[in-house]
């Protein structure tokens, strides 16, 4: 079926409109990683006041939600889109969202624009993200497994000591470096909390972190993921390329905050900051333009799509 045939996003919006969504607040985005510590920090006293299995269980979801937060806040900054001031945006972004999730801030930049550039073309370095996809229910919950049992994590950390430490190539030079640069922050973003978690007399919550990153946050990320770009359209509409999944209420928190999931706005208008992406889903529901886009309206719908492959296929 022949792609459908719709306006230039440049020609989309009158300039007083495109002033109001492209509008970089310069408190905003530091209000939203404000936000994402808080709730952090809220269920570290949560553990803190009531150290118990249970409190432990109900805060490692909640904290894994928070860095997958982080994690998109960095990606905002990788934009320019956490502070209309470089310094702030580059600063923030790195050190405060970017280290404690094991992400370079310079390195994830070059890296992610290359794939709006390309997205969904054999170009683009997240196809082997959602190129895979469909699988079976029985791969998918292996995954699952994986991840909660901290097999990706594990993975990841060997991936990255063996970059930044192993055998030296000429290929690798610059991803050594940066390898290298991901695990000195982190390290330091550990050893900072390690001395306020001693001097608070509660090591273990570094423990609590790392689990959490280890565990539950692979897993949020890897349904980010899914949900953006698998089995979406590689056709030549960018409207297709990328999913907006609205979400239920209790999906978000964990899975898609602050507004992440408006992922077609987002590489339609990828200047566009995070906050103004709902309202440029309305202003171009408004114009009749979403008819067509990929939509979903929610993750289960989602993963269902994706583990749909028959077992006898695989």
């Amino acid at each position: 079926m022949a792609a459908v045939k719709r306006p230039r996003t440049a020609d989309l919006f009158s300039p007083g409109e495109r002033a109001h969504f492209f509008d970089v607040s310069p408190w905003r985005g530091l209000a939203l990683v404000g936000h994402a510590w808080a709730v952090i920090g809220a269920m570290v006293a949560l553990c803190l006041v009531f150290p118990h299995p249970i409190t432990f269980f109900v805060a490692l979801p909640v904290i894994a939600g928070r860095q997958l937060g982080l994690a998109i806040l960095m990606h905002e900054a990788a934009h320019g889109l956490l502070h209309p001031n470089k310094k702030i945006n580059d600063h923030v972004g790195r050190w405060i969202a970017g280290a404690p999730v094991l992400t370079d801030l310079g390195a994830y930049r070059d890296y992610h624009l290359k794939h709006h550039r390309y997205t969904q073309q054999p170009e683009d370095p997240d196809l082997p993200l959602s190129a895979p996809f469909p699988v079976t229910k029985q791969s998918f919950r292996r995954k699952i497994v994986r991840d909660l049992t901290g097999q990706t994590f594990a993975k990841l950390l060997i991936g990255t000591l063996t970059i930044a430490f192993g055998p030296k190539t000429e290929e690798q030079s610059d991803q050594r470096a940066i390898a290298r640069k991901a695990l000195a922050r982190k390290g330091i973003f550990l050893s900072l909390f390690f001395i306020i978690s001693m001097a608070i007399g509660a090591p273990w919550l570094v423990f609590l972190w790392v689990v959490a990153f280890g565990t539950w946050f692979q897993l949020f990320l890897r349904l980010r993921n899914i949900a953006e770009h698998a089995c979406t359209d590689t056709n030549d509409d960018p409207y297709t390329h990328a999913r907006t999944t609205y979400g239920r209420w209790w999906e978000r928190p964990f899975v898609a905050p602050y507004w992440v999931n408006y992922h077609a706005e987002h590489h339609l208008f990828m200047y566009a900051p995070c906050y103004r992406l709902r309202a440029l889903h309305a202003a171009l529901r408004d114009r009749g333009l979403t008819e067509g886009m990929t939509l979903a309206d929610g993750y289960g719908s989602v993963l269902q799509l994706i583990s749909s492959k028959p077992a006898t296929a695989a």
